[in-house]
Formats: structure tokens, C-alpha cells, sequence
């Protein structure tokens, strides 16, 4: 059996112990090599010719993100980014993603190693899915994060939306977030709701980015927020997000309630409580990322006579996630991440869709 090889690059001693110590429980992964930063990555890469390399994310000499840039131009290795929670390596973070980072893990914030332990199933998880797509890489760099300068006028009274748009995603979803949503505008006349799986202190970061590069407001989900035409909300890292339709509106619900098939967020769960609260009105679209969440609650939405979308697997860095509900039949129409916005725009206007691919 051929195994996935691992190069492992950070300055601290004690994770380039843990680290392969974690990797190698599994029988498919080994660990040829590691680096104490990325200079000496760098010059190991060409001898050792790893599968996918592990990355610190901040680091002496050559950071993470300079590392990062040369290994996308020069070697297109997967790459999976391993960060703090401190404020400064998320955005070093989520810069990562925007330039070709496959996904990133986060250490936990005490660094012993029972808790560093707690980060093995997910590494482990992401590591296959890193070598099972050797295309990860060229499909993120293919599509850059728009940066559109929006003036952020107030908008006017909003009253509560008649159909509400719920997106799942995972991995590659923040470069795919950051280029459908600039191209939505502030009249789009549904309310949208996201579950993109990243961790606490990730999201409310990643949803101010958009914010300044979207026409529509672009935040982290509060409890009892409003659900609203022109807003986007997304859910906060490990908390699930639902809603919830109330006489004066419809309002977001956060909630620590245990995690769905080992997610929260859970696409799911905030699959069917648009189902439950909007029925026919209720927009689902599942999109890039590892696993099948998402797929019986976009199931839920077709049920109730919903329109459900999924991303084709030729744009998608990981087609797991939509792959399982096409598979289902959850799925009425595929449609690429490139032709996405203008079909959204044109569904939701009531006009005809000459978009994507239909499935019966």
C-alpha cells in the first residue's frame, strides 16, 4: 500500500514531535521529513518530494505565508496551514486560504500534548482529502477572492424576507465565499443564512472581510439576529445556526447544543430549520467541502418542494459534500461556482435560469 508522504514545517520542537506522532497512528500516512522553518523547507522539498506538507504559520526567517507562495508557484504541494488562535495568525490565516491553502487546523491554545492530540482525527481527515485531490490547489488559485470597493450606505427598512437562501460549505469555502457573494447585490431579495465549517474566533474575522468587499451586509450570526434581504449571517464557529420564524421577523438561534455527525456548525441542522420555517420558499445550496453534511437536510428542502442547488465537482476544491447529496437525488439543479451568482440573481427574480445543469 502506498503511503501519503508528509513533510511537517514548524519552529516549535515540541510539534514537530506531536505532529508526526499524530499522523503516523494512521497506517496510510509517514512522515519522510521536517523542517524547523521555511528556508530549510523549501530546500528539502525538490529532494524529498512530499505529498502534502503540514505548515506552521508563524515562524522565524520565512513565515507561513511567504512559505506558502513559494510552494503554490513553485512545487503546487497541498498544503494545510497549522495556527494559533491569536489574532494576528488568524488573518495570516485566512490570507493563506485566499493564496492556495488547502484548509488549516488550529492548535489548541494549551499547547501539552493531550490537548494537542484533540487536532489528530481532524489532521488525519485532512491530510487524505489534501492527497485524494492533487487538483486542490489549481482550482483555488483559479478562482480569486473579489475585492470590489463598496460604499456602505445604510440600508433602508427592511421587512422580513418571503424566501430565505441557506449555503453549506467546508473546505474551499472561503475562497468560494469570498468570489460568489461580492457579486450578489444589496437588493438580492433573500435573506442568507451560511454554515462554513472553521473554528471559534475564525468567523467573525472572515465574515468583516467580506463585509468590506460586499454590497451586502456580511456579518457573524448573534443570537436573535434578523433575518433580512440584503443580509448575509454566518454561523459562529462551533455554534450551530437556525432560525426561527416569529410575527415581527425571522430571527437567527445560536445555540452549543452537541455537535450533527461530528459537526458544529452543522449545514444540516440549518438545512432543515429553513425547511421547517420556509418550506417552498426555502433556497438550499450545498457547496465545496469534505464529507456529507448538508446532504439530508438539503434533502428536507426538496421535500417541501424547495429549490435545491448544488456546485459542480469541476469547480469545487473537495466534492464531498455535494457529490453526497447529488448522489441522494437531493439535487435539482448543478451549477459551477463561476455561473453561480448570476443564476441565484436570476432565480430569485422569478426570470428563466440558463444556467448550470438540471437534474431529474
Amino acid at each position: 500500500m502506498k503511503k501519503i508522504k508528509v513533510l511537517v514545517v514548524d519552529d516549535s520542537a515540541l510539534m514537530r514531535k506531536m505532529i508526526p506522532q499524530i499522523l503516523t497512528s494512521d497506517p496510510e500516512i509517514e512522515i519522510i521529513g521536517t523542517a524547523m522553518d521555511g528556508l530549510f523547507a523549501l530546500k528539502k522539498i525538490g529532494d524529498i518530494k512530499p505529498d502534502v506538507i503540514t505548515l506552521d504559520i508563524s515562524m522565524p526567517r520565512m513565515d507561513g505565508i511567504e512559505t506558502l507562495s513559494h510552494i503554490v508557484e513553485d512545487f503546487g504541494i497541498p498544503t494545510i496551514i497549522v495556527s494559533s488562535l491569536a489574532k494576528k495568525d488568524t488573518e495570516l490565516t485566512l490570507h493563506a486560504l485566499e493564496i492556495g491553502a488547502f484548509d488549516f487546523v488550529t492548535k489548541p491554545q494549551d499547547a501539552i500534548s493531550v490537548h494537542i492530540k484533540e487536532i489528530g482525527s481532524e489532521l488525519i481527515e485532512k491530510v487524505k482529502a489534501a492527497y485524494d485531490n492533487p487538483l486542490a490547489r489549481l482550482k483555488i488559485k483559479k478562482v480569486q477572492r473579489l475585492v470590489i470597493p463598496v460604499d456602505k450606505k445604510p440600508l433602508p427598512l427592511r421587512k422580513s424576507p418571503e424566501r430565505v437562501l441557506a449555503i453549506g460549505i467546508s473546505t474551499g469555502g472561503p475562497n468560494a465565499l469570498s468570489y460568489l457573494l461580492p457579486q450578489i447585490p444589496k437588493e438580492f431579495p433573500a435573506g442568507i443564512v451560511i454554515v462554513q465549517h472553521m473554528p471559534a474566533g475564525f468567523t467573525d474575522m472572515f465574515a468583516n472581510r467580506l463585509n468590506a468587499s460586499c454590497e451586502l451586509e456580511v456579518k457573524e450570526a448573534k443570537d436573535g439576529d434578523l433575518v433580512l434581504p440584503g443580509r448575509a449571517l454566518i454561523a459562529p464557529g462551533n455554534k450551530h445556526l437556525k432560525i426561527k420564524r416569529l410575527p415581527l421577523g425571522t430571527i437567527s438561534v445560536i445555540s452549543s447544543s452537541p455537535p450533527v455527525n461530528g459537526h458544529r456548525p452543522s449545514a444540516d441542522m440549518l438545512f432543515q430549520s429553513v425547511a421547517s420555517e420556509y418550506g417552498r420558499n426555502a433556497i438550499g445550496l450545498i457547496m465545496t467541502g469534505m464529507g456529507a453534511d448538508g446532504a439530508e437536510g438539503i434533502g428536507e428542502i426538496k421535500a417541501k418542494s424547495g429549490l435545491t442547488i448544488a456546485q459542480d465537482e469541476k469547480s469545487c476544491v473537495v466534492f464531498g459534500m455535494p457529490k453526497t447529496a447529488i448522489e441522494r437525488r437531493y439535487v435539482q439543479d448543478i451549477v459551477s461556482l463561476e455561473e453561480m451568482a448570476p443564476y441565484l440573481i436570476n432565480a430569485l427574480m422569478g426570470r428563466e435560469v440558463n444556467y448550470g445543469t438540471s437534474v431529474h
